[in-house]
């Protein structure tokens, strides 16, 4: 059924039909990456007349553009594909132990620069900002010439309240209580948003990546996956109950590395004994394979190619702490799918049906027999894309808002057949 209608708005205000309707559709293009006009008419349930409007302004707003359609043996008219535009971009940053990475993510979810900038001890939030906002102030004519930027998003590991981007804590990195949104908003001018880096994921990882079959797209069901992602600043998670990220009464829901896995365990900086995090750590494997870096392709080469006993038992013993943390959580949540992300996707390549068999024989039947374990698709990009959505939510919610960009051509690869 088509959207309901609204009353006119007032006089000099948007209607908010019309905003509802271009925000439908740009999130469809953004999410899909291309989408014909016939697909987009059905998703939406809108005449073909509506949607050929829409389309129009989106275009004259710069903000998709249209080509003739791929392939030959078209029946009928063909219907012209819809494509978003590479020009509207977020910047992203992921701050880490060792490292801060500042990204630029164009619409369609497509990285198209990704700078790791490497420090020698782990940085303060006052430094983080500061190495971001010099790495971005170095992109800034570039930028300015070639892109309209919605925001920045940036992926913290830790606690951080998604409302107000101030990380309440993030023990790895030692921040307590950090307004890090604000700082690198008024160092680089750019609206700035923060959040956790596993919740960040999880959604990316739904739209774009390993989940973008489970319950994605207008009439499918909605999806619910459990993401979990392995580095080294420890084992960090996300869930997605019924298509949206489980937040939790303060936006910490999620930290699935802290799920009780072991009696008598180690002790974990978060206060207790046990944690997956604790029992499940890339630092052992690490130090066992002879490695310095926390690179996950020279860690799952190592893996793969050693003969050491007891590498291969550590493997094997973590696996095991691994299994009773997704046992738990299926049980908990039920979810379509698990996605594994960093080192936790190395162990799950390692012994594909390790991890899916101890399900099968500790969950609950249901749940376990529903439950379908994949690796994250989307790699070394994923914090990239993750932090870019959350700059780009308040643009997909209002597109005209970005405004129509000063001498607005076509795009030179635009045509519409």
């Amino acid at each position: 059924m088509p959207p309901r209608t609204h009353p006119s708005a007032p006089a000099g205000e948007p209607d908010p039909s019309r905003r509802n309707n271009l925000s439908l559709l740009t999130s469809l293009v953004h999410h899909h990456g291309v989408l014909s006009r016939a697909q987009l008419t059905r998703h939406t349930g809108l005449n073909r007349s509506t949607v050929g409007t829409l389309i129009g302004q989106l275009t004259s707003l710069g903000l998709v553009f249209e080509t003739a359609p791929a392939g030959e043996g078209q029946v009928g008219r063909p219907s012209p594909e819809v494509h978003p535009s590479p020009s509207i971009a977020a910047l992203a940053v992921n701050p880490e132990v060792d490292a801060v990475t500042i990204g630029l993510v164009s619409l369609g979810g497509k990285v198209q620069k990704k700078i790791r900038f490497e420090t020698e001890r782990i940085p303060s939030a006052r430094e983080a900002v500061n190495i971001a906002a010099a790495v971005i102030a170095g992109m800034r004519s570039e930028l300015d010439a070639s892109y309209r930027i919605t925001g920045i998003g940036m992926a913290v590991p830790g606690l951080v309240n998604r409302d107000d981007g101030i990380v309440r804590h993030a023990p790895h990195l030692g921040w307590r209580n950090e307004p890090v949104a604000r700082m690198l908003s008024e160092a680089t001018g750019y609206p700035c948003q923060a959040a956790n880096d596993a919740s960040l994921g999880a959604e990316a990882e739904l739209i774009f990546g390993a989940g973008a079959g489970v319950g994605v797209g207008v009439g499918a069901r909605p999806g619910n996956l459990i993401y979990l992602n392995g580095g080294a600043s420890g084992v960090g998670g996300g869930i997605i109950a019924d298509g949206q990220l489980l937040r939790g009464a303060s936006g910490y829901a999620g930290e699935l590395g802290h799920t009780f896995v072991r009696s008598g365990g180690t002790s974990c900086h978060c206060g207790a004994t046990g944690c997956l995090e604790t029992e499940v750590s890339q630092g052992r494997l690490l130090e066992l394979a002879g490695l310095s870096s926390g690179d996950t392709a020279d860690l799952e080469e190592a893996l793969g190619n050693s003969n050491s006993a007891e590498l291969s038992d550590e493997v094997a013993r973590q696996l095991t702490y691994l299994g009773v943390a997704l046992r738990n959580a299926v049980n908990i949540f039920n979810p379509d799918a698990i996605v594994l992300d960093g080192f936790l996707g190395t162990l799950h390549a390692l012994a594909p049906g390790s991890l899916q068999a101890m399900l099968l024989s500790q969950a609950m039947d249901g749940p376990a027999g529903q439950a379908k374990i994949y690796r994250a698709a989307l790699g070394s990009d994923l914090m990239m894309i993750g932090a870019a959505e959350l700059a780009f939510t308040p643009f997909l919610a209002d597109p005209a808002g970005l405004g129509t960009p000063a001498g607005t051509v076509p795009s030179p690869t635009s045509q519409t057949g």
